[in-house]
């Protein structure tokens, strides 16, 4: 069981759900995860029925808080006259460390799962080492680079803030070929359904593939990357996993591979529940090495 979470700091407020509710039994040692959803999506990404990390953690005491990001449901608006994603950065790494001193408990620090564009928000979190104990960081859906129409589609978009893609055209990109999801999807998955301020579509296929390599080689925590064998959002092969690899020059560990069987939302395919599963053991593994 999970609820709606809301956190207030610095005059920003931010919406989300969580899995600390009455009755929660962390684990010992237990990191608190923060999960920051991608564009498109609500943080109930992380809470489709069936499909939750959020239970997936509860069933491992694992605390998991999933936050809203600027722009998003219920958590303050943010502009940016540069990058959007940097902008998110800025702000969360704030929310992160406030989030951490309330719901703390006895964790040893925080570890941080992240999708898609809320994966290059998050790589760049790590990339500026956050006063708070950040334990690693565990991303999908982020690669080096996107095919030439992708860019031109977004910028074919209508000049409006926030962009409402028709969901039979998200649907289209966001799964891989019939047969790697069950027959509850993608229908089940529509609840997490969102508007995406289009300056984030353009940021993730422009300025962020420019600076990706400089933001990665800033990152010291140890890397867990998955990306979707079918991923429709970005040029996918083995060589494009091992460019992105390679970016992380400074990281204390890096684990990076095509997730078989699975498009861009590896979470709602039949390979999300192993997916989602190798995630927490990376984050339960991230919080023995910290109190090692």
């Amino acid at each position: 069981m999970s609820l709606p979470f809301t956190h207030t700091v610095g005059g920003r407020s931010y919406s989300g759900r969580t899995n600390i509710t009455e009755g929660f039994a962390r684990a010992d040692g237990a990191p608190l995860v923060v999960a920051i959803h991608g564009g498109t999506y609500s943080s109930e990404y992380f809470d489709i029925p069936g499909y939750s990390l959020l239970d997936r953690a509860s069933e491992q005491g694992i605390p998991v808080i999933a936050i809203d990001r600027p722009n998003y449901l219920d958590s303050t608006p943010l502009e940016s006259d540069d990058s959007i994603i940097l902008a998110n950065a800025e702000v969360l790494n704030v929310a992160i460390g406030s989030i951490w001193e309330q719901y703390r408990g006895d964790a040893p620090g925080v570890v941080i799962i992240a999708h898609s564009i809320g994966a290059a928000v998050a790589t760049a979190i790590a990339a500026s080492s956050p006063s708070w104990p950040l334990l690693g960081l565990a991303i999908s859906g982020c690669l080096v680079r996107v095919p030439a129409e992708s860019r031109a589609a977004w910028e074919a978009l209508p000049p409006i803030p926030t962009i409402d893609l028709p969901v039979p055209v998200k649907d289209q990109v966001m799964f891989g070929p019939a047969g790697s999801y069950s027959e509850d999807m993608p229908a089940a998955s529509h609840p997490s359904n969102t508007t995406v301020p289009k300056a984030e579509l353009l940021d993730i296929t422009g300025d962020w593939i420019e600076r990706r390599a400089e933001v990665c080689a800033r990152v010291s925590v140890p890397v867990l990357h998955r990306q979707g064998e079918f991923d429709a959002l970005w040029i996918t092969s083995q060589d494009e996993i091992d460019e992105f690899r390679a970016g992380f020059t400074s990281a204390a560990s890096i684990d990076t591979a095509l997730q078989p069987g699975s498009g861009h939302c590896i979470d709602f395919h039949h390979a999300g529940e192993q997916f989602q599963l190798e995630q927490l053991a990376f984050a339960r593994e991230c919080a023995r090495a910290a109190a090692a």
